[in-house]
């Protein structure tokens, strides 16, 4: 009798194998603390807003050679890293948020794995890619991603304009409101125009471009991200501690930070090239204030056809047809649409995929038992609909 192999899964954008395990770390890969450290020029004090830095060791008193595993301000406010390779840049009272479970994570490593998202993250790196200076011919290196065309015609790009950051504001959640404490050191930390200017001179002699994902989850967007544009460093943010560990080995340019956005971004102002952000919340005002002048914002969400043949069925959440429009008018105070891709294809799941993509998302921890019992009442393999929109902003 005949015995299937299992084919580890590839990854389209490097062709390179690509499984949930994490790798070991030969001598000419970095660590997660040192991915960090390499990255730590682009964060800002949570409490103060001053510049992070990993001061140097001090052998009087028994360091080892080279940085620390702290991150300090000038105001001496100290973050060490964690055993993971990771620095939580979260302070004051638990945050409301709480992010992806380690069980979701498991299931999105393992769909992610699998592939059945590479088309999506192909089509976010071309966007990035092209938005990052002196990398847009990288974009002709990629492969094609998108399957259907947006019916929506992509804005026409226009000129330059000059890009002014207001006063960094207290920085409100949907439905909640900022403390007079928080509103009162946000207001003292605000930098003024000179030391901004300042800040985008020593970020042009820094090493290279810089890419930031707000609710990294396991790091694979950025990831492919980073690997179709060569030098650039990311910064992947995720208010899940679970997150935070994962993302610390998703690439070897990348640094893991556990912080809440909607707090604030621990990210100095003009630091980042581009900000990306893949289903999941964003805090407009604060990516404004971390990306350079001519900087963009990728934002990657669901049309109403995604997943459409599994809602029904197992009676899942689905995507409010206005989604994109409620985008748009979210960010339109701050930001102009450049561009938008519609990538949508069909994916083959077998049960044991549609069990990862549910668990992975929002609908995870609604009525187990029996969407479990629905699912095995699914055919082993079956169409299922991936449908995305990948728009590219930039500050107005």
């Amino acid at each position: 009798m005949p015995v299937s192999r299992r084919t580890e899964p590839v990854n389209r954008l490097t062709g390179a194998s690509v499984n949930t395990r994490t790798p070991p770390f030969g001598q000419a890969e970095p660590s997660p603390a040192e991915r960090l450290l390499a990255c730590a020029d682009l964060l800002a004090c949570p409490q103060c807003g001053h510049p992070l830095a990993a001061p140097a060791a001090d052998p009087a008193i028994g360091d080892p050679p080279g940085p620390t595993r702290t991150l300090c301000c000038p105001r001496g406010h100290a973050f060490d890293l964690a055993k993971q390779g990771y620095v939580s840049l979260l302070t004051g009272a638990s945050t409301k948020m709480t992010g992806d479970t380690p069980p979701m994570l498991d299931a999105r490593a393992a769909f992610q794995a699998a592939g059945h998202f590479a088309p999506i993250a192909e089509a976010l790196a071309r966007a990035v890619a092209a938005s990052l200076p002196g990398h847009s011919r990288t974009t002709t290196d990629l492969p094609t991603a998108v399957f259907g065309a947006d019916p929506t015609p992509a804005a026409t790009p226009v000129a330059q304009v000059p890009h002014h950051f207001p006063a960094r504001a207290g920085v409100i959640a949907p439905g909640s409101s900022v403390s007079a404490s928080s509103s009162t050191r946000l207001t003292a930390t605000l930098l003024s125009s000179t030391a901004r200017a300042r800040a985008v001179a020593d970020r042009s002699a820094s090493a290279g471009a810089a890419v930031l994902e707000i609710g990294a989850g396991t790091g694979y967007y950025l990831a492919a991200v980073l690997d179709a544009v060569p030098a650039v460093r990311g910064i992947a943010l995720d208010v899940s501690k679970a997150a935070a560990r994962r993302a610390a080995r998703a690439h070897s340019r990348a640094g893991s930070v556990l912080a809440d956005a909607w707090r604030g971004l621990p990210v100095r102002d003009a630091a980042v090239d581009a900000v990306v952000c893949v289903f999941a919340p964003r805090n407009a005002e604060e990516v404004a204030r971390v990306l350079t002048p001519g900087g963009r914002f990728v934002v990657v969400t669901p049309t109403s056809r995604h997943l459409a043949e599994l809602i029904g069925p197992l009676d899942m959440v689905s995507v409010d047809e206005a989604k994109e429009d409620r985008l748009a008018e979210s960010l339109g105070g701050r930001f102009d649409l450049v561009a938008r891709e519609r990538v949508e294809y069909a994916m083959g799941l077998s049960r044991a995929d549609v069990a990862n993509v549910v668990a992975m998302g929002p609908s995870a921890f609604h009525d187990a038992e029996r969407r479990a019992e629905r699912i095995a009442g699914l055919p082993d393999s079956m169409p299922v609909t991936a449908s995305v929109s990948v728009a590219t902003y930039r500050v107005r």
